[in-house]
């Protein structure tokens, strides 16, 4: 058995197997578990045990998730705009396309809730087929977005047969991966698996660090093994309340992933998701912590803190407004809080004949 599924074996997915040091009401959490799964592999289980309370927050069920009564199902409507099982099509260039139901970890914020790691996420070789056709027959998707579930969690072989089918669709031009597991099962990322992947450039991980502990050397070292084969890395954090919301944090997360050569990409506000509104921040509070990391750490450093709005509304884009005045002169403050003008005009040009 390869070293990473011995990791997947030994995960903890019932509340009562959980250690004693994690001092966990384990009645409240089986109620939460009967509704929502578990599953903590046995490396992130070790990460949680020489951390703090930011880690186990990710991993560890809440009895708070069945008392929220802010959230959607469905926070971004993605069955409504589902044309075939498994296939998301929001935007006109682009697709989701889901192809496992399982993580290596099963994390209490997901969007997926709902599904992930259920029988109610069916995913057999019967819709990854209907997936493939319906990319086929629609020439105007150009970027393919694979997740799920987590699709690292495949063996080499079935992920290959997706990329491979996916290559093969003349219309595609961009192949992206959305995957935790470079953080939550980092051995997963072995030579093999990156040889395979490497053969289906144009091909992108986005992958998902919170917090600067789950920046360890096996996850730094599976980085550099996918950015070595080529494989550009961005990372899609999602702002959570009590792990990730301090500048200091995201500060020290955000500079530690270029370090391991991954971008960051996004910043997300948490999704409007039953049975994780405990995990939620302000909007305001997000604008505020952006605005504490411009200009105060490397533009490369900086993701775009966005909002997926709900009822597939889509991504927008949240910033910190700079712009203090419009005229004949434009006037900023810097993140410095000092004001510069700009002039707010096109330059015209008089036509005038050549000397002669």
């Amino acid at each position: 058995m390869a070293g990473w599924k011995n990791y997947i074996k030994k995960s903890i997915s019932d509340p009562k197997d959980l250690p004693s040091y994690l001092s966990c009401d384990n009645e409240q959490l089986d109620k939460v578990h009967r509704v929502y799964p578990m599953r903590i592999n046995s490396y992130y289980l070790n990460l949680m045990k020489n951390s703090g309370q930011e880690l186990r927050k990710q991993a560890i069920p809440d009895i708070r998730e069945l008392q929220d009564r802010e959230g959607m199902i469905d926070p971004l409507g993605e069955e409504n705009l589902s044309p075939v099982p498994n296939l998301v099509h929001k935007y006109p260039d682009r697709a989701l396309f889901l192809v496992t139901n399982q993580c290596a970890l099963y994390c209490r914020f997901c969007t997926r809730k709902r599904k992930v790691g259920k029988a109610e996420m069916l995913i057999n070789d019967d819709t990854i087929s209907k997936g493939i056709r319906y990319l086929r027959q629609n020439n105007q998707i150009r970027e393919v977005l694979v997740s799920g579930g987590d699709p690292l969690m495949l063996e080499d072989s079935k992920l290959e047969q997706i990329l491979r089918a996916l290559r093969k669709i003349k219309s595609i031009e961009v192949i992206r991966i959305g995957t935790r597991i470079p953080c939550t099962l980092p051995m997963r990322i072995t030579t093999h698996l990156v040889k395979m992947l490497k053969k289906y450039h144009p091909l992108y991980i986005n992958t998902h660090f919170n917090h600067p502990a789950e920046i360890t050397e096996e996850s730094s070292r599976a980085c550099k093994r996918l950015a070595d084969a080529g494989i550009p890395l961005g990372n899609q954090s999602v702002l959570l309340r009590g792990i990730n919301d301090s500048p200091e944090v995201m500060r020290e997360l955000l500079c530690g992933l270029l370090q391991i050569r991954v971008k960051p990409y996004y910043l997300f506000q948490a999704d409007l998701t039953a049975g994780t509104s405990h995990f939620r921040t302000s909007i305001d509070k997000g604008i505020s912590l952006m605005q504490s990391l411009i200009g105060h750490v490397s533009g490369m450093a900086i993701p775009t803190y966005a909002l997926d709005l709900p009822d597939g509304g889509g991504k927008v884009p949240l910033t910190p407004d700079y712009l203090c005045s419009v005229g004949a002169k434009m006037h900023f403050q810097n993140y410095c809080g000092h004001q510069y003008a700009y002039p707010n005009h096109e330059c015209s040009f008089e036509q005038t004949n050549p000397a002669k």
